[in-house]
């Protein structure tokens, strides 16, 4: 155990520091840009977690000096019995919906604790767990979660589901009720293992901590018996912890889904969120008339828009691309030049705009990660066999959806070319309009090719359009050719709602 409890310190330290100089080398690139690209930037502020303030073992610089005889230390309590994870330091997070989810971030020794013992859980008892549970484990993940959703719903024009939601999942979960969990079903857990939960529970008369590894194993065990009465019933559902889909043909067995939601709901104490839950629906194919009055032609899950012929990016996530694009769009072409005295500190030249060639390399490396257009290009045409993706496409490797890829295509040109003319509105009185050619001449008909063949310094293709659809395919191919594991953003393994 001595060398585990280390080894799991280390790790979450190293976590942390990582996490944290991530932070502060963004920052500093950021800082470098504006230099670049502003005049007058204000100095650099480098913020530190709230929590290192409350307690030093928080600080995964001090943890990581004091490493031998904080894991000593730890190891000894375990042992005997006494360990108790000190009170952790409780942070609002706000929610996409509206209203503040707690979440608990726990010192680094007792967080390192929290990942062991889940880890320990959940290599013992994942068997045991069903097939269509899909959050908190490693051999299951969001994107496998849509993949069987969209299996199932190509197969039909036109199924009933039903879509629940609980409303404060993990800070409601009924103790008598986890614990009478720990205790049958046939999951192996030890008598340490049993000490540990309960000390994590320690001060609360209800509901597990949100934000560390061994409530990720709970809220599986909690929801055990809902899964396996589902599948007793002949249904098929799709459960990422409390988010929760079911599908069937028959409506009298979609209305006994409803009847287990609300029987689990009563014995574990969470109370069904009607407001985010969508209840029972008919889906079918869009134009198709129905004699149900609640019928739609698409559900949105983890993240995904799912029909019965296509799988996109939901209309939420789709919002937030097009807003972080127009973001970087406003604060290299137009922020810098709306007020007087103008703060850019290089204005358009006759043929070149350093800050629109800015703009453009900040987009493709939102939408692709690091890999340029010529690298795209010459996986897509099979000249490289492998590629790593990181840009926020690679957090969507199941969508099929063409048209929405060419509809966010229009959209980010439309968008470029609405912001070069404010830019040149808002430069008419300190630069020479008439001498601007590019990028300003560019239009809707030629904006594609135009930008792909203009040169600097002899380099071609620095201006080209990212592009939704290339980056689709290429990540389509490579699903193709590795499977989804390999193809995507190791982020995206987890979701938050």
């Amino acid at each position: 155990m001595d060398r585990s409890i280390f080894f799991y310190i280390q790790q979450e330290a190293h976590k942390s520091r990582q996490k944290f100089e991530e932070y502060h080398n963004n920052l500093h690139v950021e800082y470098e840009r504006k230099l670049a690209r502003l005049n007058h930037v204000p100095p650099k502020e480098v913020k530190r977690p709230e929590e290192w303030q409350s307690d030093c073992k928080h600080n995964p610089y001090y943890v990581l000096r004091n490493l031998k005889s904080i894991s000593k230390s730890i190891t000894k309590k375990i042992k005997s019995g006494s360990y108790v994870p000190h009170t952790p330091f409780n942070k609002q997070i706000p929610k996409k919906g509206g209203g503040w989810r707690t979440v608990s971030i726990y010192q680094l020794p007792d967080s390192a604790v929290s990942d062991k013992y889940y880890h320990d859980l959940l290599r013992k008892n994942k068997h045991r767990f069903s097939s269509f549970a899909y959050a908190y484990r490693n051999d299951r993940n969001v994107h496998f979660a849509i993949q069987d959703i969209a299996n199932e719903l190509r197969k039909s024009p036109r199924i009933f589901v039903a879509e629940f939601d609980f409303r404060d999942f993990f800070g409601s979960i009924s103790h008598e009720y986890l614990l009478k969990q720990l205790n049958q079903n046939c999951f192996i857990i030890n008598p340490t293992e049993k000490r540990i939960i309960s000390a994590f529970l320690v001060g609360r008369d209800k509901g597990i901590p949100q934000g560390t590894s061994i409530s990720l194993f709970l809220a599986n065990m909690v929801c055990w018996e809902l899964d396996r009465r589902f599948e007793d019933e002949g249904l098929r559902f799709a459960r990422y912890a409390d988010d929760t889909i079911i599908w069937t043909r028959d409506y009298s067995k979609i209305c006994k889904a409803f009847e287990i939601i609300n029987e689990f709901s009563d014995l574990c104490g969470v109370q069904i969120n009607y407001n985010k839950s969508d209840g029972i629906s008919l889906l079918q194919k869009q134009g198709m008339r129905s004699e149900f009055e609640n019928s739609k032609s698409f559900i949105e899950f983890l993240g995904y828009k799912v029909s019965v012929d296509s799988i996109g990016i939901k209309n939420s996530s789709v919002l937030k691309i097009k807003r972080q694009i127009s973001y970087i769009l406003y604060k290299n072409l137009i922020q810098p030049i709306r007020t007087l005295p103008i703060t850019a500190s290089h204005l358009p030249q006759a043929n070149f705009d350093r800050d629109y060639l800015s703009a453009i390399m900040q987009i493709r490396r939102y939408l692709y990660g690091n890999l340029s257009e010529h690298t795209l290009q010459k996986y897509l045409n099979g000249s490289y066999v492998k590629l790593t993706f990181k840009g926020v496409m690679s957090f969507y490797p199941l969508i099929d959806d063409e048209a929405q890829m060419k509809l966010l295509d229009k959209w980010l040109i439309s968008t470029i070319l609405n912001v070069l003319r404010k830019r040149k509105r808002l430069l008419k009185s300190n630069v020479n309009l008439d001498a601007l050619t590019f990028p300003y001449n560019l239009t809707g008909a030629n904006i594609i090719k135009n930008s792909k063949s203009h040169t600097v310094h002899g380099k071609e293709g620095l201006f080209q359009i990212p592009s939704f659809m290339r980056i689709y395919l290429a990540i389509r191919k490579g699903v193709g050719n590795l499977g989804i594991e390999k193809m995507i953003n190791p982020n995206s393994t987890y979701y938050e709602g």
